[in-house]
């Protein structure tokens, strides 16, 4: 049981987060109901829209709500900002890992910015949906969500009617999922977010302007790609990575966890091999292969850069820490609503994300908080 104590200290903790972000509301009346809204994200609530949110408010009806999500009158980009460096300062750490992700929003009709029938690895389908586009930070104190975006299909950025409906800036043009990710690790890094790796998917993996622009930078990475990606082999030659992994020999293939799991710790078969072509930085590349213990034809591939030396169970450390990702979209969902929103403009949109993971954050650092007291932390959650 969690004492009256320890509550009342989350609580003024809460209170000093909260404080860090007023300065980024220019009227009392909007920073009140941020305030409330963050609040009403940590409580006890089946479910958080914009009645929900505002009964716990203590309002009559969800305008005021409403309202505080489309005010003009705080800045969206510098409480995301805020919560960056809150999660930074609290659980950063030179040996982090900065992972890119999308996560689907199922939604109704036509109206919500950037909605449309598009494939949603969250749904497992496609469907008419929204599309967000992350930057979580994973070290050994814990994982946050960092940045987000919005993602907007050609269909809505080549239809400057309908992006004004919803409230989406003319300047705002279409983006691919992986130019986002470059957005925003521009930002970790002006920002001087302390990291040693950058991971993602393969939708990300496979994409060479990104990989690309993260060797130019200096950036290592792990990132999935497909079975076809072919890498150089040899000095004019090319090989698809699976035929490549397929010429490892038996005893070359190591068994290791790659962290632990719901379920323990999560153990696979892995291989690498160098990618035969000069590298900036005096750097090397890798694939990296991992294949399941209980049924060896399943295998995922990865491409890798990073310094010389790196050794295979780096590699295995930084591609298991893509799944923090989804443990923050997990948090993030179930704990503050991230996903529960009802609104249909670009900037409310924003401003729901904003806040959610501005609640999310402060449940991830008060838990990193009591584990470094040794305290359990079971009991935190909202």
């Amino acid at each position: 049981m969690v004492s009256v104590g320890l509550v009342a200290s989350w609580d003024d903790e809460l209170g000093d987060l909260l404080a860090r972000i007023a300065g980024r509301f220019t009227r009392v009346e909007p920073r009140k109901r941020g305030f409330a809204y963050v609040r009403g994200l940590l409580a006890p609530l089946e479910r958080r829209n914009g009645w929900t949110l505002a009964e716990q408010a203590g309002d009559g009806s969800p305008d005021g709500v409403q309202a505080l999500l489309c005010s003009p009158c705080w800045d969206r980009d510098a409480v995301r900002d805020d919560v960056r460096d809150y999660v930074v300062e609290h659980i950063g750490d030179p040996d982090g890992v900065l992972i890119a992700d999308e996560t689907g929003f199922a939604k109704k009709g036509n109206r919500s910015a950037g909605v449309q029938r598009q494939y949603s690895g969250t749904l497992g389908r496609t469907d008419n949906c929204q599309i967000g586009v992350f930057l979580a930070y994973a070290t050994g104190k814990g994982r946050a969500l960092i940045d987000r975006e919005l993602y907007l299909p050609v269909s809505w950025t080549g239809d400057r009617d309908r992006c004004r409906r919803a409230a989406i800036p003319d300047e705002v043009a279409f983006a691919t999922k992986p130019q986002q990710a470059r957005m925003m690790l521009e930002r970790a890094i002006a920002a001087g977010v302390p990291f040693a790796w950058f991971t993602a998917d393969e939708l990300y993996g496979q994409n060479p302007g990104l990989r690309g622009w993260l060797e130019e930078q200096d950036i290592s990475y792990v990132m999935a790609t497909r079975c076809d990606d072919e890498v150089a082999s040899g000095l004019h030659t090319t090989t698809r990575v699976d035929a490549l992994i397929g010429k490892v020999p038996g005893g070359a293939w190591r068994r290791t966890s790659c962290g632990d799991g719901a379920h323990g710790p999560r153990v696979y078969d892995w291989a690498w091999l160098p990618i035969r072509r000069p590298f900036l930085h005096g750097r090397r590349g890798w694939v990296l292969a991992r294949r399941s213990v209980s049924d060896p034809t399943e295998i995922a591939y990865y491409v890798c850069f990073g310094k010389r030396g790196t050794r295979l169970r780096e590699l295995v450390r930084v591609a298991g820490s893509r799944w923090a990702v989804e443990e923050s979209f997990q948090t993030a969902k179930n704990e503050v609503g991230l996903d529960q929103y009802q609104v249909r403009r670009y900037d409310a949109w924003y401003a729901h994300i904003t806040l959610a993971m501005l609640a999310a954050a402060f449940l991830v650092v008060t838990r990193a908080g009591e584990a470094a007291k040794g305290a359990p932390t079971t009991a935190i959650t909202r």
